[in-house]
């Protein structure tokens, strides 16, 4: 039922940003460039708005969406449930999943940080 109601309500979005988007071309980029401000996207010189503003509400941006939104369903942690099993890359680039980590009976411990 969920993802029923996460693939209308995503579908509602695109269809209506796409519908802004051709009757309001130049909002809808103001609109699209300050999401890419949030993201910092538009910061990295590489990137000009004609690379990746189009794909809004495209096709592949709706798959795309979908896919990230059912996949977070399965990532949520509750008090006193198990963890979720969810899907970890090994700094050589290896897709595993975490609860591959676990060794017997030992716990396993997560630690997170960032390099800037």
């Amino acid at each position: 039922l969920q993802k029923i109601l996460i693939f209308l309500h995503v579908t509602m979005c695109v269809v209506i940003g796409k519908t802004l988007m051709i009757l309001f071309p130049n909002a809808m980029k103001r609109y699209i460039l300050k999401q890419g401000e949030k993201s910092r996207m538009n910061k990295n010189p590489k990137f000009s708005y004609d690379n990746w503003g189009p794909t809004f509400f495209s096709f592949k941006y709706l798959l795309f969406v979908l896919k990230v939104k059912w996949r977070r369903l399965e990532d949520e942690a509750r008090e006193g449930c198990p963890a979720p099993n969810t899907p970890v890359v090994t700094c050589n680039g290896e897709v595993r999943h975490l609860l591959d980590f676990m060794q017997d009976n030992r716990p396993l411990i997560l630690n997170f940080g960032s390099c800037t």
